[in-house]
């Protein structure tokens, strides 16, 4: 990664049409010219990563381009190798792809896929994909629990741009955290992961995954992902925070973080009132010592002290405006006040 190797940006941006990626890549050479190491871009219902990821490319010229992350069951893995083809050769070697499986009920009602052991899954989509990459050399054939792939192309196949795609997996629990540990180059982590969560889960998983692999993790990246809500009215920041931890501090899967903080209290408060369709006391429950330690809520002149405190555990840090409650032009400039608060401080360290 070029520039602040350590810090990274979500791309949010408004508009439609041509605009929208057009916006997009205006972000993306903002974050490149402060100094950012890294452009990263999601996906959802309504927004794939890998276009995106090509509009971010064609419009910067050194950072890391990114997916935080892409679906991986919603691809076969050939169209996966060849996207990734096309994108690392499109960014001249610049891509990570982050890819993840979201819940089991995501894989089954969004992407039509059985929801069973997606650690799994993932660990043989990385290993087919290993594969595909080096198609160059010989046919691939591949016989698996999720995947059936016999490839063996009539004509020379070019090689990709690089030898070796760096593909980071994600994971919350131990059984996708150990899966990163085995076979990917990066574990992509999740915004509500703190200090505690790291040290007494990933690391100790990653670890195991890695022995039970026989491999290093020399190189390995851990990648953090923080939220930021800058604002001259620091309440309104914080308020926005908390209505986006309470987003997901209804879900179980973070039962254990909230175990680890002390916070399972005020998590049933989250959850019950989510189940009275009560967002605003979801929000209100969401404990100040939350936000503090999950996200950075703040004026415009404290951002780079607090990122830097809260870039410690990790390899990589990726900022992200919260989403929820606003639109995309509201994301767009709540996404441009990190890059222009961060801007003065990445230049005089430069």
């Amino acid at each position: 990664m070029s520039g602040h190797a350590r810090l990274g940006l979500t791309i949010f941006a408004g508009g439609r049409g041509r605009e929208r990626f057009r916006r997009a890549g205006d972000l993306a050479r903002r974050a490149e010219a402060a100094g950012l190491g890294a452009v990263w871009t999601g996906e959802l219902y309504s927004r794939s990563a890998t276009i995106p990821m090509a509009a971010l490319g064609l419009a910067t010229e050194r950072v890391t381009v990114g997916s935080n992350i892409a679906y991986g069951v919603g691809r076969a893995p050939m169209v996966w190798a060849v996207e990734a083809r096309d994108l690392d050769e499109l960014t001249e070697g610049r891509l990570v792809l982050g890819l993840g499986n979201g819940t089991s009920g995501m894989m089954e009602n969004w992407l039509s896929t059985d929801g069973a052991s997606p650690a799994v899954r993932m660990e043989e989509l990385v290993t087919v994909l290993r594969a595909l990459w080096r198609l160059h050399e010989g046919p691939v054939h591949h016989d698996g629990r999720f995947y059936r792939v016999h490839l063996a192309p009539p004509a020379t196949v070019a090689p990709p741009f690089r030898e070796h795609l760096p593909i980071w997996t994600a994971g919350v629990g131990p059984a996708m955290v150990r899966v990163a540990g085995r076979v990917a180059d990066g574990l992509v982590g999740h915004p509500m992961m703190t200090p505690a969560y790291v040290e007494e889960v990933l690391r100790p998983e990653l670890a195991r995954g890695a022995e039970q692999a026989g491999r290093s993790l020399d190189g390995f990246v851990v990648k953090g992902m923080r939220m930021c809500a800058v604002d001259d009215d620091v309440e309104a920041a914080r308020w926005r925070i908390a209505v986006a931890i309470a987003q997901y501090a209804a879900s179980r899967v973070y039962d254990r973080l909230f175990a680890i903080h002390g916070w399972e209290a005020a998590q049933q408060r989250i959850r019950a009132a989510a189940k009275d369709g009560d967002p605003q006391a979801m929000a209100a429950a969401v404990p100040d010592e939350a936000i503090d330690t999950i996200a950075v809520a703040c004026r415009p002149a404290e951002l780079p002290a607090l990122v830097a405190r809260h870039a410690a555990p990790f390899d990589h840090l990726d900022l992200c405006a919260p989403p929820w409650g606003l639109d995309d032009d509201q994301l767009e400039d709540a996404t441009g006040r990190i890059v222009d608060a961060l801007t003065p401080a990445l230049a005089g360290a430069s």
